[in-house]
C-alpha cells in the first residue's frame, strides 16, 4: 500500500530523478524560465523553492548546502546574487507554472515554469493595474446617487459641487 506517499517518481530511478531535477533547477536559475512537462514542472517547484529560500541567507553553510544539490558554481553565483536580491522580501512562492497545452507526439501536458520576479511582462501588467484612471462618466452617476438620499436639492447643485479637476474638462466639453 502507498498510503501517504505523495512524491512523484516521474518513472525514473532515484539517481536519475535527482540528476534530472538538479539539471532542471540549474537551467531555471540561469535562464529564469524553462519549458517542460507539467509533472516535471511540479516536481521541480518542490525541489527548487527550498533552495531559493536557503539563498536568502548568504552564509557559507547555506552555500554548501545548495551546492550539494546543484553542483554548479555559476548557478550558485546567480542564485545567491541577483535571484536572492529580487526575492529577498517575498515570503515564498518564487516560481510560477503556466500550462501551455498538449504536446503533439504523445499528448503530454506541457507547461513552463519561471521565476516570478524575473518575468518582465507580468511585472509590467501588475504596475499598469495599480494605476487607475477615472472618467467623468463613471463618477457622475455615483455623485448623483450619493446626493439623492441626503437631501432633495436642485438638479444644478451636483454640477456646482464638481471637483476642480473636473471643471476644466467640463468647460472644454461645452466649448466643443
Amino acid at each position: 500500500m502507498r498510503h501517504g506517499k505523495k512524491f512523484n517518481h516521474l518513472g525514473r530511478t532515484a539517481d536519475h530523478r535527482r540528476a534530472m531535477l538538479a539539471n532542471m533547477a540549474i537551467s531555471l536559475i540561469m535562464h529564469k524560465r524553462i519549458t517542460t512537462t507539467l509533472a516535471k514542472a511540479k516536481a521541480l517547484k518542490k525541489y527548487v523553492e527550498p533552495l531559493i529560500t536557503r539563498s536568502k541567507d548568504d552564509s557559507t553553510n547555506s552555500r554548501r548546502v545548495v551546492f550539494s544539490y546543484l553542483q554548479n558554481k555559476e548557478a550558485l553565483k546567480e542564485l545567491f546574487g541577483p535571484v536572492a536580491q529580487k526575492v529577498g522580501d517575498r515570503p515564498g512562492g518564487y516560481t510560477r507554472i503556466i500550462k501551455l497545452g498538449f504536446r503533439q507526439g504523445d499528448a503530454a501536458e506541457k507547461a513552463f515554469i519561471e521565476l516570478v520576479d524575473f518575468d518582465e511582462n507580468m511585472l509590467k501588467t501588475a504596475k499598469a493595474e495599480k494605476k487607475t484612471r477615472r472618467s467623468r462618466k463613471s463618477t457622475a452617476p455615483k455623485a448623483e446617487a450619493a446626493e439623492a438620499p441626503k437631501a432633495e436639492a436642485p438638479v444644478e447643485a451636483p454640477v456646482e459641487e464638481a471637483p476642480a479637476a473636473e471643471a476644466p474638462a467640463a468647460e472644454e466639453a461645452k466649448a466643443e
